[in-house]
């Protein structure tokens, strides 16, 4: 089994880390930063990140949202520090409900019922998969361009064919956790992004897909997905649901919001925020952004 991001060795320098520590929960070993605000009656805010990513996506957020609620980010499975799933268990754990479970069972084991569930692309999904199946009760969802739709045409019908020959193709993290790290190559997958990372942003997504373990992991989330069950079950969604959309999110295109909210139909339309100039990468761009509008609720 690849190993991901080593806390000893990689964590010296990871942001909050303070902030961090790890759970034994749904059979993993989870990385979470956990910030309790002294006031036991503040709410709670869940952060989840996208395929990909980790905790370190949401640095600039955190600190924002602190200084009135209790904030608790934690990595995927096989996400940055935390463990990845091993054999048969890997289908299981990295599917969306998978994960859904996982991630309540997280929750569950710190004691924590969040107010808000706020989620970024492929978390966003996790997000709406743990209301839909009753695994936690928040008062309302945050959409962070979130990948909530299968993707269109071709690309649709490939994607998740193409991710699961390339999961289990021995060399193909190496491979591509390699090339990735190439600063020219890397550069050209944040411009993808439509989004513009300062050095810091940058750094750390260096480290995370130049570790094979991290980028197994990534591809065994994409292999094991399931948005068109999430598209099916998205209509009878009762937890209110705002989309916040970068409008030079090149990766899910801002329409698509449009489409999850004509899809919710026994619920009031979902308020659509439109942030222009920004990417994909919309939280990190500028955070000062997504906290308004987590709480201003």
């Amino acid at each position: 089994m690849r190993q991901g991001l080593d806390w000893a060795r990689d964590g010296q320098h990871w942001p909050h880390r303070g902030l961090s520590r790890f759970v034994a929960a749904g059979g993993l070993r989870w990385h979470v930063q956990h910030a309790v605000h002294p006031d036991a009656q503040a709410p709670t805010v869940v952060l989840l990140h996208g395929t990909g990513a980790s905790t370190h996506s949401w640095r600039g957020l955190i600190p924002l949202l602190q200084p009135q609620v209790s904030v608790l980010a934690l990595d995927l499975p096989g996400h940055g520090f935390s463990a990845m799933p091993e054999g048969h268990q890997v289908a299981v754990r990295c599917s969306m409900v998978g994960m859904a479970q996982g991630v309540a069972a997280v929750l569950h084991a710190l004691g924590v019922a969040p107010s808000v569930l706020v989620g970024h692309s492929a978390g966003a999904a996790i997000a709406c998969r743990m209301a839909l199946d009753g695994l936690l009760a928040p008062e309302r969802l945050l959409s962070v361009n979130g990948a909530l739709l299968p993707l269109d045409g071709w690309a649709g019908q490939l994607f998740s064919p193409l991710a699961k020959l390339l999961a289990k193709a021995p060399l193909v993290p190496e491979l591509f956790s390699w090339r990735a790290a190439q600063a020219d190559i890397l550069q050209k997958l944040l411009d993808g992004t439509g989004s513009q990372l300062d050095a810091q942003g940058q750094a750390l997504y260096r480290q995370l897909i130049g570790n094979p373990g991290h980028a197994a992991a990534a591809l065994a989330m994409m292999a094991h997905w399931d948005l068109h069950a999430l598209g099916h079950d998205l209509p009878r969604l009762r937890t209110p649901l705002a989309l916040v959309v970068g409008a030079q999110d090149s990766i899910v295109p801002p329409q698509t919001a449009q489409r999850v909210a004509a899809a919710l139909l026994h619920q009031a339309p979902p308020r659509v925020s439109v942030l222009d100039g920004l990417g994909h990468l919309a939280h990190e761009e500028q955070p000062q952004a997504i906290a308004a509008l987590v709480l201003r609720g």
